[in-house]
């Protein structure tokens, strides 16, 4: 694929993955990750591993502080694990607890209540760990919190989610916020449960819109947002960015859609249905020069690494920390998220989020900020395409 075939001079273009008249997607010749140690009967093999941009080995270097050789061998085996992950649930079956990616030695971490089944899904690049808790388990001690909030939990409970590593469900508070009211929700969460937790935080998660983020979109000429996706028809996001019937602009202030359908809280995604003229394109800008291919949409195992991609702060990169977190934002609680230490910002709400070249999901919101840090949670893309009946436009 020639790069100069893709040049945007004189394109009107609003979508997951412009970058500009004078920019190109970048080459994935010779960004192609190699693993290469012999393949297991539950490993992918070397030539299966993922090309990407340079650009995105280039975000994952940065943010994950590695060598360029360490990032390519990391996308190879994590590519590794995310064939291998649902071989491995098949095989544990009601013994499954969970999995993930563990960066220190390259392996899927696989937990199972069996010690008899763990000998059979070892290998060197599956490594088994014997848990008192099944994941079905802990899924149906979390859903019971989720009950239990209803449509919004205390202000100073942040949210709660299943984590793997440590095979428990995790409630998140924030100490500063903390009143009668959080503690009684907690303590009946925690009522009778051996496997909840609580982790106390110093601030509180909210929707990372605001009136100033893939590229920028304004909402009714005021609030500002980042696209997700491209789909067939137009693109995906944040639902908390508008609602059906708003109008979308560029940075020009033309107007290039209108939400189709928008849903926040409970589940935070939207899709916008974009005008004639409107070229889509199946790429993420990288705000470096470079596209990102999309070329799928395989969820990543909790651990592997994960980059997305907002008009605020451009391309930023971390770690999966856990699925299906429940977040409890001022607006109402919102289900359904995946939890990650990469910043984001107000204005890269709804934002692309990929890991390798697999579209992850698009941008809800979090804590913190990319100057300190924080912990920011997206809404995954696979269930607003169901929700929908949308079709990803790849590269």
């Amino acid at each position: 694929m020639k790069t100069s075939a893709y040049r945007l001079a004189g394109v009107l273009a609003l979508t997951a993955a412009v970058v500009g008249a004078s920019l190109q997607p970048a080459s994935a010749e010779g960004d192609a990750a190699v693993l290469t140690s012999t393949p297991s009967p539950l490993s992918t093999s070397a030539s299966s591993a993922p090309k990407v941009s340079a650009g995105l080995s280039e975000a994952l270097r940065r943010d994950l502080g590695l060598t360029a050789e360490q990032a390519a061998d990391r996308l190879a085996r994590e590519e590794t694990a995310r064939a291998t992950e649902a071989r491995v649930r098949d095989v544990l079956g009601s013994s499954y607890g969970g999995s993930f990616f563990d960066e220190r030695d390259g392996a899927l971490v696989a937990l199972t209540t069996d010690p008899v089944k763990a000998a059979t899904v070892s290998t060197k690049d599956v490594r088994t760990r014997v848990v008192r808790y099944s994941a079905a388990e802990l899924d149906s001690v979390k859903t019971g919190i989720d009950a239990l909030a209803g449509r919004h939990a205390p202000d100073a409970v942040n949210g709660w989610y299943v984590d793997v590593r440590t095979n428990s469900v995790v409630i998140t508070v924030n100490k500063n916020k903390l009143d009668a009211t959080a503690r009684d929700f907690v303590a009946k969460a925690r009522a009778g449960r051996e496997h909840v937790r609580v982790v106390e935080e110093t601030a509180s998660p909210r929707p990372l819109a605001d009136v100033v983020g893939g590229w920028p979109y304004y909402i009714n000429f005021g609030g500002r947002c980042s696209v997700g996706f491209s789909v067939y028809g137009g693109f995906v996001s944040a639902g908390h960015c508008g609602r059906a019937g708003d109008t979308v602009s560029d940075h020009n202030g033309v107007v290039t859609g209108t939400f189709a359908a928008s849903t926040f809280p409970y589940y935070d995604y939207s899709w916008v249905r974009t005008n004639a003229g409107v070229t889509l394109w199946g790429y993420v800008e990288g705000y470096n020069g470079y596209w990102y291919y999309v070329r799928g949409s395989a969820q990543a195992a909790v651990g592997s690494g994960i980059c997305r991609s907002g008009s605020t702060t451009g391309m930023r990169c971390g770690t999966i920390l856990a699925r299906n977190q429940t977040v409890n934002y001022p607006q109402g609680t919102v289900y359904g998220l995946t939890r990650t230490n990469v910043c984001a910002e107000p204005g890269d709400s709804g934002g692309s989020w990929i890991s390798a070249n697999q579209a992850q999901g698009v941008t809800s919101g979090g804590s913190g900020n990319c100057t300190s840090g924080g912990t920011t949670y997206y809404q995954e893309v696979n269930p607003i395409l169901s929700a929908y009946g949308l079709t990803l436009i790849l590269s």
